[in-house]
C-alpha cells in the first residue's frame, strides 16, 4: 500500500512539473515579473540555451549589488554631513557661550551661520532691542506683536524650523532689496525672543521635508544664551 501513495505522490508531482513548465513556455516572460523567483531556481550547467538563465541570474545579482553600492554611498554621505553638522553646531554652541553680552553673542550667531554653516544671507529679527547691538543688514528689532510680523504667526506659534522657498511676503521681511536673490531659505522661528534665516541663491540648498534637527539645536543654543543676559 505504501509503495502504491508513493508512485502516486510522484505521479501528480510529475504531473504538476509539466503543468508548471507548459505554463511557463506560454508565459516566457514570467521571470521578469519575479526576478526573486529567478534566483532560487537552480541552473544546470553546460546544458545549452541553460546558460541564458544562469546569465540572467548574474545580472540580476549585479542590479541589486549595484543598488546596494548606491545606497550604502548615499549613508556613508549622509553620514559625513551629520558628523560635520554635530561638529559646527557643537562650536557654535561655543563661541556662543564664550561671549560676555548679548550684543556679542547675537554677532556670533550672525557671524557662525554665515561662515561655518554657507549661508549667502543671514538675518536675526528680534523682539526687543539688544543694547550694544548697533545696526547691521542682517539685524532688525520688531516688536512681537507687530502687524509686520502676521506672516510669521503660525511658525512662531508651533515653534517648527521651516526649509524651502518662502512666501513672497516672508522673504520681503527678511531679506528686504535682497529678496529676489533668494532661492530657498531656513526659517528658525524661536517663539519670545525672534526670527533666524539663513537665506541661499540655491534653489536646492534648502528644501521641504530635510532633517531640522540641527536647526532646533542651533536656535535653542542662540536663545539660552542670551537668557543669560536677561534681568
Amino acid at each position: 500500500m505504501t509503495d502504491t501513495f508513493d508512485k502516486f505522490d510522484k505521479a501528480q508531482e510529475k504531473l504538476g512539473a509539466h503543468e508548471i513548465a507548459a505554463w511557463l513556455r506560454r508565459h516566457p516572460n514570467f521571470l521578469q515579473q519575479f526576478p526573486d523567483l529567478a534566483l532560487t531556481l537552480v541552473v544546470p550547467r553546460e546544458q545549452g540555451s541553460a546558460a541564458s538563465l544562469a546569465g540572467y541570474q548574474l545580472e540580476i545579482l549585479r542590479d541589486k549589488n549595484r543598488e546596494l553600492s548606491r545606497r550604502l554611498q548615499e549613508l556613508f554621505a549622509n553620514a559625513q554631513e551629520n558628523e560635520r553638522l554635530a561638529v559646527r553646531t557643537h562650536q557654535l554652541t561655543l563661541a556662543l557661550m564664550k561671549q560676555d553680552r548679548a550684543d556679542d553673542t547675537a554677532r556670533a550667531m550672525a557671524a557662525s551661520l554665515e561662515e561655518d554653516f554657507n549661508g549667502d544671507l543671514v538675518r536675526i529679527v528680534l523682539f526687543t532691542p539688544v543694547e550694544g547691538l548697533d545696526a547691521a543688514d542682517w539685524l532688525q528689532t520688531i516688536a512681537e506683536d507687530s502687524a509686520r510680523l502676521a506672516p510669521f504667526r503660525d511658525c512662531l506659534k508651533d515653534g517648527e524650523p521651516i526649509c524651502g522657498r518662502l512666501q513672497p511676503e516672508k522673504n520681503a521681511l527678511l531679506y528686504g532689496v535682497r529678496a529676489e536673490d533668494v532661492a530657498s531659505s531656513a526659517l528658525l522661528p524661536l517663539p519670545g525672543r525672534g526670527l533666524i534665516a539663513v537665506g541661499s541663491r540655491d534653489a536646492n540648498r534648502f528644501f521641504p521635508g530635510m532633517g531640522t534637527l540641527f536647526l532646533r539645536m542651533m536656535g535653542e543654543a542662540f536663545d539660552t544664551a542670551m537668557r543669560r543676559f536677561e534681568g
